[in-house]
């Protein structure tokens, strides 16, 4: 009887589900789109029953559309965004709607932490910088804010955490998911009690639930969950990973060598180390999906959601009459533009930025002479050359890579991973024969959980397929780096004037 391996990867906006044989073909997906409530600006939210139900539909429905038995399923893993918090309450409910990764609500706790000295004291331990939408941060505020639900909260989830319990009943902290909150000791991989009492949370010490790895078997689907969501009861659930990891792993980024871009909602960027990067510019080291590794990253929630705000905003309805579809349509159209002929520049902040705690997007250069082409082809180019500046940051404490690897939304345009190869100089790989890679490392860290590989490398032999480079065209090399010094020229003169805005 043949075996499948199923990944549910929980984004910022949409849920999917996609269905692998044990040798790594997709054979099915399926989706839904989450409602993002903003009570307030800088807030994102969603329900966290309803974002339940949608995980439950879109695994019914890609069983359904597949024709699998749910007795074939030898495994399951959920990946999803990092950050935020879906708090599990003392009554047994959720505590509170779900918090995403791109809500700034707490962005005073980071600034406040850095200026006492607090986050310099701390950071040997936490081996990375603080954000806003990370668990500590909220937890800090909802302590100050609302103290009503803080004292409520059993259970600090991340997403994945989250539909891992609903999944099986049992409460644990994946590692790569946890080691980017905040709240724990990165470098020694443990809850540290000193450090919440020193960031003044001494009660989150009691809201984590126990740190486990993402191959590792971490409970069986329940009868009440098997029932809602159509697969047998007893199904294996593997930890599952926060997604940029999942996204490396089915990109068989398994060796320090390797390096990577996510270009999704998200700007990440990435490679692995037997031991954390500290004391340099770079923001963020967490434990990997590979147990003895870490991730060092640098990311902005700067990528492709700008591009799909633009659309929204700018070209619903848009119908191409070549019969493309609209992303190729709008590749070609901002293709049109030549990039020496563009000189308008997108600053691509409308969820966070990677300057500024309050930066906020920008289209700069307009004159009557620009149509809607130069508009989108500087979205395009203002994603890149985001990217562009956490990866310098990378490549100033390693040597450049032979490749980079790319994934996300963006690695669906061929436009775009040559403006990448274009703009960092820099040969782009990606991966064949898969569109959901979150996924895909999803039913990976599954099937090393049920015992079909013994890890992730053997994985990945099987499983991961690699194109052929795209390498950089030569002639627009000083195109893009005269471009990219006006870039950042124009993002250093606004971040001299963001404070006088409010979030």
């Amino acid at each position: 009887m043949e075996q499948y391996l199923l990944g549910l990867d929980n984004g910022g906006t949409i849920i999917k589900a996609a269905l692998f044989t044990i040798n790594g073909k997709e054979i099915g997906i399926a989706s839904r789109t989450t409602e993002i409530s903003t009570p307030h600006s800088g807030w994102t939210e969603r329900d966290m029953e309803t974002l339940w139900d949608q995980n439950c539909a879109c695994v019914r429905e890609v069983i359904a559309k597949t024709g699998v038995q749910p007795e074939t399923v030898a495994g399951i893993a959920v990946c999803g965004h990092g950050k935020g918090l879906y708090a599990w309450g003392k009554d047994n409910r959720p505590a509170y709607p779900g918090i995403i990764s791109t809500d700034n609500r707490a962005w005073k706790f980071p600034e406040k932490w850095k200026a006492e000295g607090t986050h310099a004291k701390l950071y040997d331990r936490l081996c990375q910088q603080f954000m806003a939408c990370q668990q500590v941060s909220i937890l800090a505020w909802f302590k100050e804010h609302d103290r009503k639900t803080y004292d409520n909260i059993k259970w600090a989830f991340s997403v994945i955490d989250y539909i891992r319990f609903r999944l099986t009943g049992e409460a644990y902290s994946e590692a790569t998911n946890i080691s980017g909150s905040g709240l724990i000791n990165v470098r020694d991989a443990c809850i540290d009690t000193d450090l919440l009492d020193t960031l003044g949370i001494p009660e989150a010490t009691g809201m984590i639930p126990p740190i486990r790895y993402s191959n590792e078997r971490l409970g069986s689907v329940t009868a009440a969950a098997a029932e809602k969501i159509g697969l047998k009861a007893g199904t294996p659930v593997a930890g599952g990973m926060f997604d940029i990891d999942s996204c490396a792993i089915a990109m068989s980024v398994t060796r320090p060598e390797d390096f990577c871009t996510i270009t999704g909602t998200w700007t990440i960027n990435e490679f692995i180390s037997k031991k954390p990067v500290t004391g340099t510019a770079i923001a963020m080291n967490s434990l990997y999906a590979i147990p003895g590794f870490y991730l060092i990253e640098e990311c902005s929630s700067t990528g492709a959601g700008n591009l799909e705000w633009v659309i929204h905003n700018c070209f619903t309805g848009e119908t191409p009459q070549d019969g493309k579809k609209l992303y190729a349509h709008l590749d070609d159209m901002a293709a049109e533009v030549p990039a020496d002929d563009c000189d308008v520049y997108f600053l691509p902040f409308l969820q966070g930025s990677n300057r500024h705690p309050l930066a906020k997007a920008s289209f700069i250069g307009l004159t009557s002479f620009h149509t809607r082409a130069h508009l989108l082809r500087s979205v395009y180019e203002g994603v890149v050359f985001s990217a562009k500046g956490h990866i310098d940051k990378l490549l100033s404490i390693r040597e450049k890579p032979a490749a980079v690897r790319m994934a996300g939304g963006a690695a669906n345009s061929s436009f775009w991973v040559q403006m990448f190869a274009d703009i960092l100089e820099l040969p782009i790989e990606t991966v064949t024969g898969v569109k959901e890679l979150g996924a895909l490392g999803c039913a990976m860290a599954a099937a090393v959980s049920a015992g079909i590989y013994k890890d992730y490398n053997e994985a990945a032999t099987v499983m991961v397929r690699i194109s052929s480079p795209v390498y950089p065209n030569h002639s627009m090399v000083e195109t893009y780096r005269s471009k990219y010094e006006k870039y950042t020229a124009v993002c250093e003169a606004l971040d001299t004037v963001w404070n006088r805005f409010e979030v």
